[in-house]
């Protein structure tokens, strides 16, 4: 498992992309079930499914990694935690295009945040990304959004916010250091946190299994599957490859679900795709 080569390495991020971009097509087949009910069983398939890859992985050892978790690496546990819940809530409240799209600025989120805490320094390339990503999204939500899409937007921004920060998190992590415990430990504290809004814990059988495919398929395998993934491909490499997760998104819900973007989503989209895109070819080049 250990023994990686960097063609699998980028067939596991390009696959994660794929995985994560299950998310709104599986919330959009939800029959009646409150988000927040979905965040709760979600959230704990999320957790079994970590532990498991973890039990797979190491044995019964696995365990221990959870006691060598520092305070300070917890913040990698509340903001995935946080990420996951705006997420979905995003989802409920406005189009997968939007939300998608606005998450496809995470890693000029995460350079603008290294640069904050960890006075890490931005490149002009990074630099001119961030601006022509804000362009795209300020175009998003400039018109056509109604109520509801505007409150499914600010969710979005609290999701790529939290997922930033969370990778900010991980590069203040010891070298080689294996953080997939503080990272299972998100999803307990979603579900906590879900159940301070949860109406019922009576789910359909239909849901139930969506809820449990949302929490392992989409999230887990993907966020695993990054982490593989990152072993052997460079970490300027990674936003590019899993650019598959923003473009599939709207398509999956367009082919089966019949939701179509809106025009300023579609083009403000492609000026986030630019951004992102531009950010991932400077770092090719930088580290080829």
């Amino acid at each position: 498992m250990y023994n990686q080569t960097y063609q699998r390495g980028v067939a596991y991020v390009i696959l994660a992309g794929v995985f994560l971009s299950m998310g709104g097509l599986f919330i959009r087949f939800i029959e009646s079930a409150d988000a927040w009910t979905v965040l709760f069983y979600r959230s704990l398939a999320f957790t079994a499914t970590v532990c498991l890859f973890m039990y797979l992985r190491d044995g019964a050892s696995f365990t221990q990694r959870f006691k060598l978790i520092r305070p300070s690496e917890l913040v990698v546990s509340v903001s995935l935690a946080l990420g996951f819940i705006t997420f979905v809530l995003s989802i409920y409240a406005t189009s997968v295009a939007n939300t998608v799209l606005i998450l496809s600025t995470g890693p000029v989120f995460a350079a603008l945040l290294a640069w904050l805490f960890l006075r890490e320094r931005v490149s002009r390339a990074t630099l001119f990304a961030m601006l022509l990503a804000f362009a795209g999204v300020a175009i998003i939500v400039s018109k056509g959004l109604s109520t509801s899409d505007k409150l499914g937007v600010l969710y979005a921004f609290v999701a790529v916010t939290s997922f930033s920060i969370m990778i900010v998190a991980l590069r203040c992590a010891p070298d080689g250091k294996d953080m997939l415990a503080p990272t299972a430990l998100a999803g307990i504290f979603a579900a906590i946190m879900a159940l301070a809004f949860i109406p019922t814990l009576s789910i359909s059988f239909q849901d139930l299994l969506l809820s449990i495919a949302l929490g392992s398929l989409q999230i887990g395998l993907g966020f695993i599957l990054i982490t593989l993934g990152s072993r052997t491909v460079p970490a300027a490499q990674v936003p590019l490859l899993a650019l598959a997760e923003t473009a599939l998104s709207p398509l999956w819900v367009w082919l089966f679900v019949d939701e179509t973007p809106a025009r300023n989503t579609t083009i403000g989209g492609i000026l986030v795709l630019l951004a992102v895109a531009f950010q991932g070819y400077a770092g090719l080049r930088k580290n080829p």
